[in-house]
């Protein structure tokens, strides 16, 4: 399987690796593992609460370079975004963005799933109600 010189450029030269306090009550944190991939991403967003936008964003991701690519390519699109905003990000987004052969678009799903469990987390930790994904309207810009 070949990838795309973007896949290769996020694989080798990641962006916002690392971790943020999950304990900080600004710090949402998503965790998501499939059984059936060997990858498990770890999202978190650090959001200023008075105006809710994200002010930084880290990953860890194990598993294929794609998923840390994908991670990686997130991190950056979600920084100075609102939170309505970071919803908006969809798996085929990303897809397209790093051109992920077919084999690889769990990858991106597996990251769209994680921004939303770290969007979740700070609503939750918040006292805020939590988003409903399905309605939410796409028309993602990067």
């Amino acid at each position: 399987m070949s990838y795309s010189e973007k896949i290769l450029d996020y694989y080798n030269n990641p962006r916002n690796a690392g971790s943020l306090d999950k304990t900080n009550a600004c710090v949402g944190t998503g965790l998501v593992h499939v059984p059936e991939y060997i990858e498990v991403i770890r999202l978190q967003i650090q959001v200023n609460p008075a105006t809710s936008v994200i002010t930084d964003a880290k990953f860890k991701t194990f598993g294929s370079g794609a998923a840390i690519a994908v991670s990686s390519l997130a991190t950056e699109w979600l920084k100075w975004k609102t939170l309505d905003e970071a919803a908006q990000i969809d798996d085929m987004y990303l897809v397209e963005e790093l051109d992920l052969p077919p084999a690889k678009i769990h990858c991106a799903t597996l990251v769209e799933e994680a921004i939303k469990a770290a969007i979740n987390d700070y609503r939750t930790k918040n006292g805020l109600e939590e988003l409903k994904f399905e309605e939410v309207e796409t028309g993602f810009e990067a």
